[in-house]
């Protein structure tokens, strides 16, 4: 008689390997363990490694088990904050500074990587917002393993 294996579920603590593939409502694909030079990501539950919601979906989940995930935006990198755009003196910015780069920079509350919106006469306009605040986020997840 064949002894039954009992199935590994996905806890909370665990340490889990995954292949995903992110992608927005639209459809454009924004981050892929299957991208070049990439892997399935490993990462320890309950230790603030992933986005809320991509842990949540993982929960129950077992070995071989595949499933795709929706994450509200406050359980991925929040809403967008419009207080998080500023306009600041563009002397204090490098003399090439240009529309869409991405810089860091330093707040009252520490580092901080902002996106350039628009280069003025004598300001810089900038968003500290997460490139993906606000939007919705859809994960195709598969377990490769559970310790």
């Amino acid at each position: 008689m064949a002894k039954k294996t009992k199935k590994i579920l996905v806890k909370d603590g665990d340490s889990v390997t995954v292949n995903y593939t992110g992608k927005l409502e639209d459809g454009s694909v924004f981050d892929s363990s299957f991208n070049e030079g990439r892997g399935p990501l490993t990462a320890q539950l309950g230790s603030n490694q992933l986005i809320p919601g991509f842990e949540k979906g993982l929960i129950g989940m077992g070995v071989g088990e595949s499933k795709m995930v929706e994450i509200a935006p406050f359980e991925a990198y929040g809403n967008y904050r419009p207080d998080m755009v500023s306009e600041i003196e563009k002397s204090k910015f490098p003399e090439d500074v240009t529309v869409g780069s991405t810089l860091q920079g330093m707040s009252q509350a520490g580092p901080v990587i902002v996106t350039v919106l628009e280069v003025n006469e004598d300001t810089v306009k900038v968003d500290a917002n997460h490139p993906l605040a606000g939007k919705k986020l859809i994960f195709e997840i598969e377990v490769i393993s559970v310790n």
